[in-house]
């Protein structure tokens, strides 16, 4: 890919492993074109900055390509890319003065003074702090000296400007108002920036487009407007901005059954489909109790300035909604929302499995656990002989160590415990969604096998948990090594 064809930075199956075998990076594969403004966006941890810090040169892919306008930079040093980059801790060099911070880099390259003294002004003026050029850098507010960083980067003219979390350090207002100057100076300048970010609203305020990340891998890449109106996913939906996510299933066409009704919607798919529906609280209408496509009962309302927070119990679900008309807490209300507004996406199959082994004696072991299940049950159709050996459905002796189980069992029946030790395996909560009447959570094992889990209780982030999984719900797949 070229520049020809609009791209200026391609990634081609990137991936970063670290010394400690952690793969922060997991094959990704990315086009940005010249002149877009692109925005990372994530939870911490999910891969964002080391993908910038690759791009940057500070970090070498383990595996694919970087291209820079079809050249290979995968292994160039970062003074030899034609990129700069703000940090969130801006790394100004405080016993210099605003104008040597910026001159630096221009000196390094030896350019005469006019020329610097010239370069130094017109990036001055388009940070707005003309003038500051002999101020020290403690004098200087943290939005100040957060111009001053992006002012640095871009006297050098790079073709990329790369920032690392850069309004992170300022307060909610400043914060606000340097996105819409990031925004005009991009404009201005009409070079490509690539931002990372955690805040939703920042990458929804500045971004042509948005790549959406978790785990060391891209889950959506598009327009701000497709990313929070058409969500990819569960997780997308629920990371950016709220919604309402509830199992459901397609009744008919154009309908759709979730939440305790039957709602017409615009997402075609087969009767019998297991879906997923996605409402934005903004999107929910509240009506008489008799006139909406579901009822419930108002158990929360919370004032926010420009709307009021509702929460309405209906069985066992709840609705969060946004609206400008209050409502009160215990009164009976009607819910309903316009088709275009439901997004229904085909469930995802959360089954989980894994692999187990046979000890000699036929016994089914996990983990340094015996599972307790009838090798009968495990071994559908296999026997033994008159002298103890384990024979397939041919008839054929097979060494039971060669063997391998693959066993499912659905989320809805692992059971969590804080005690740990006290099931197959241990582990941590890595994420939760909330699904209208239980949360799905991700359970990151000491293994490094994700399991997922749905419980109607609320745990927290991080907790160490083990996970019980009854015999009676598993089921078995033999194969071999």
């Amino acid at each position: 890919m070229n520049e020809t064809n609009g791209s200026i930075i391609e990634l081609r199956n990137v991936t970063k492993t670290f010394s400690d075998g952690f793969t922060a990076v997991k094959g990704l594969d990315l086009a940005i074109k010249k002149g877009e403004f692109v925005t990372f966006l994530g939870p911490s941890g999910c891969g964002k900055t080391t993908t910038l810090r690759m791009i940057a040169g500070f970090d070498l892919p383990t595996e694919g390509e970087i291209l820079l306008n079809g050249k290979d930079i995968s292994h160039l040093p970062p003074n030899m890319r034609p990129v700069n980059t703000v940090f969130q801790r801006y790394a100004l060099f405080p016993h210099m003065n605003v104008y040597e911070n910026i001159a630096f880099g221009l000196k390094q390259k030896k350019l005469p003074k006019n020329a610097i003294d010239k370069k130094v002004e017109n990036v001055l003026d388009l940070v707005d702090l003309e003038g500051f050029e002999k101020r020290r850098i403690s004098t200087l507010s943290g939005g100040q000296q957060q111009r001053i960083a992006i002012a640095r980067a871009l006297v050098n003219e790079p073709q990329i400007l790369l920032l690392d979390e850069p309004l992170g350090a300022l307060d909610l207002k400043m914060r606000k108002e340097m996105q819409l100057e990031l925004k005009e100076m991009h404009r201005q300048l009409g070079i490509t920036f690539i931002y990372v970010t955690h805040d939703q609203e920042e990458a929804l305020t500045m971004s042509d487009k948005i790549v959406v990340m978790n785990e060391g891998r891209i889950l959506q890449i598009g327009a701000p407007e497709d990313i929070y109106n058409e969500p990819a996913s569960a997780f997308v939906a629920d990371f950016i901005g709220e919604s309402n996510i509830f199992n459901g299933i397609m009744t008919g066409k154009l309908k759709a059954r979730f939440c305790g009704g039957d709602f017409e919607c615009v997402d075609d798919y087969a009767v019998g489909t297991h879906i997923t529906a996605i409402l934005r609280p903004e999107d929910v209408i509240l009506t008489p109790p008799g006139e909406g496509i579901i009822s419930g009962t108002v158990s929360s309302v919370i004032f926010k300035g420009i709307h009021y927070e509702i929460v309405v119990e209906s069985g066992r679900n709840e609705m969060v909604i946004q609206s400008t008309k209050n409502a009160v807490v215990g009164e009976k209300v009607g819910m309903t929302i316009d088709p275009d507004n439901i997004h229904i996406i085909v469930a995802e199959d959360h089954t989980n499995r894994f692999s187990a082994g046979l000890d000699k004696n036929f016994n089914l072991e996990f983990n340094d656990h015996t599972i307790d299940a009838d090798p009968a049950m495990v071994l559908k159709g296999w026997s033994r002989s008159a002298d103890g050996a384990l024979l397939n459905p041919r008839g054929d002796e097979i060494d039971p160590e060669k063997i391998r189980i693959t066993v499912a069992i659905e989320p809805e029946d692992i059971k969590m415990s804080d005690e740990a030790g006290s099931g197959l395996v241990d582990g941590y909560i890595s994420d939760l969604i909330y699904k209208g009447d239980h949360y799905s959570y991700v359970i990151r094992t000491e293994l490094g096998h994700d399991f997922i889990v749905d419980d109607e209780y609320l745990w927290n982030m991080d907790d160490a948990v083990s996970l019980i999984m009854p015999v009676e719900k598993m089921r078995f797949t033999v194969g071999k090594h």
